[in-house]
């Protein structure tokens, strides 16, 4: 550095500013007649100055000074000890959390934290429709928590609330807090599930303390099946969490203090699951079965979501019941709030039966694709394959219009995964299906394959399939199977099921099935489709 400015200079001092970066030269300088003077330069260095250059530059007998930084005390101490205090605040922060207080010293996560809901009929029966019958045997639940106070009568302890998902299992156990203007504790079977073993009985025991204490209210369990699944399912051993946690509750439903006024619901799918201890009499009384809304049940459905928007006067609902067939209270729910997207997307100002309409082809086939780009020979082929379900479709109902459903829409615009869709609309809801209609379905079915084969005959190819027909031919073998296997509706195998069912001890109530006789596949096999299709006389004609 001080070559460069004084060559052949002698370096004899360094000041090193507090920064570190700017260093001041002393540097001895000899003129031509060999006077030495001292000069002096300001130099920036790119780097931090260490230790390390000072040690090389003393060795070369170079003077270094540097300016020591004014650091305050607290600032020191800071520095120094920051790092301890920090770590020692984030301890005992975290123990705080998990302490529950000096009393009884218990974990924060050992209690439970229900979802309160404050009493008062946000909720009714009104806003329940499509289970009539299990309204009428939660009312019972209802005028007991109106008269707790009076009656001494024995009310069932809990309600087991049965039913497929979208059945509108929390939105009655709702309706009941709402009619009986009581406190509504909700929570879920998963909320009391843990990796620490003895948590999720610690959260029962809390969680029926608070209810005690707000009696008279209804404490509802959410998927319940979560951790009242039947013990001795699994592998664990003698301290399994789960079995832990349902010894808790059925102790708590009905243990030695079997004080009353804590209403308990608990909804579930999947009821064979449950423990048979757990569904007793004296713990959950009560099955209620929610089940899906009939003809009726959907049409007062869509009346109750029609409500909330601003739906034509001149659209008819029960069309629209009729035509979702097996959908739950959440599906028709979807429904019409598909069409009340549309009509916004639209500037509409109220829905109406174009918006249904497509609404309801959106959620059954999908939505259109209008994107995809077909060949003429592939729309030819795909216009034939639905031109076969319909006109089997119409020439079967018009035989036979017990047991066949009509046609009501067809489309060769490619929706969802489908590129045609044959829509058949049941006349109302069905609850036993005749051999007759089966048939009947199974030859709807195996049309789409029928007119692919007439296609080729006319174009001159033989054995012109493709795979558009593979869903069809799917669901025909399955019905065809169950025919075979469970309804004993084929006349060579007689009124008789096949396959042993057993239950899997590890696996709960799951079933496996085994196949009874090693000739149970050639006998199958032997059960053509076409057998039992083209029997039809109509279809034959």
């Amino acid at each position: 550095l001080a070559a460069g400015e004084y060559p052949g200079g002698q370096l004899k001092r360094v000041d090193v500013d507090k920064t570190g970066h700017v260093l001041k030269l002393a540097i001895l300088v000899r003129d031509a007649s060999g006077t030495t003077s001292e000069k002096t330069a300001t130099v920036f260095i790119g780097w931090e100055y260490s230790r390390q250059d000072a040690e090389v530059l003393k060795k070369r007998g170079v003077i270094v000074v540097a300016e020591s930084p004014h650091v305050g005390a607290l600032s020191q101490v800071l520095w120094s000890y920051g790092p301890m205090i920090l770590m020692v605040f984030v301890f005992f922060f975290f123990l705080r959390r998990m302490s529950a207080g000096a009393n009884n010293g218990a974990m924060m996560f050992a209690k439970s934290h229900p979802k309160k809901v404050h009493a008062g009929p946000k909720v009714t029966f009104d806003d329940v429709a499509g289970c009539d019958e299990a309204k009428e045997e939660l009312w019972e639940v209802v005028q007991f928590l109106k008269k707790f106070n009076f009656l001494c009568a024995r009310i069932p302890k809990g309600v087991l609330l049965i039913g497929s998902p979208g059945n509108g299992k929390t939105l009655l156990a709702r309706a009941v807090a709402g009619e009986a203007h009581v406190e509504f504790f909700a929570t879920s079977g998963s909320e009391f599930v843990e990796m620490f073993v003895g948590v999720g009985a610690s959260r029962v025991r809390d969680l029926f303390e608070q209810a005690k204490k707000r009696a008279p209210c209804i404490l509802f369990i959410d998927e319940i099946d979560a951790i009242g699944k039947m013990r001795g399912a699994g592998i664990g051993g003698g301290h399994d969490e789960q079995g832990q946690t349902l010894n808790q509750i059925l102790v708590e439903m009905d243990g030695f203090d079997t004080s009353g006024g804590v209403i308990i619901l608990a909804a579930t799918n999947r009821p064979d699951t449950l423990d048979s201890a757990l569904t007793r009499a004296g713990r959950f009384d009560r099955q209620v079965v929610v089940p899906a809304p009939d003809l009726i049940g959907r049409e007062a459905i869509l009346k109750v979501h029609a409500k909330k928007t601003k739906l034509d006067p001149a659209v008819d609902l029960k069309v629209y019941a009729r035509a979702t067939p097996g959908s739950s209270g959440a599906d028709l729910e979807n429904f019409i709030n598909e069409a009340a997207l549309l009509a916004a997307r639209r500037n509409k100002d109220m829905v109406g039966a174009a918006e249904l309409d497509e609404a309801l082809d959106k959620i059954l086939m999908g939505r259109e694709r209008k994107s995809t780009v077909m060949s003429p020979q592939e729309k030819r082929t795909v216009a034939y394959h639905e031109a076969g379900h319909t006109l089997v479709a119409e020439v079967l109902h018009r035989e036979d219009p017990e047991n066949s459903d009509p046609t009501h829409k067809v489309t060769i615009i490619p929706r969802g995964q489908a590129l045609g869709v044959t829509q058949q609309l049941p006349l109302g809801d069905r609850f036993l299906h005749s051999r007759r209609y089966i048939v009947n379905r199974l030859a709807v079915l195996m049309g789409g394959r029928a007119g692919e084969e007439a296609l080729g005959e006319i174009i001159g190819k033989t054995n012109n399939y493709t795979t558009g027909a593979g869903d069809d031919i799917k669901r025909a073998t399955d019905l065809a199977n169950s025919m075979a296997r469970q309804f004993g509706m084929v006349e060579d195998l007689g009124p008789r099921t096949f396959g042993n069912r057993r239950e899997l001890v590890f696996l709960g109530r799951q079933v496996d099935e085994q196949p009874e006789a090693l000739f149970l596949h050639e006998t199958l096999s032997a059960v053509d489709i076409k057998k039992l299709v083209w029997g039809t006389p109509a279809i034959t004609q």
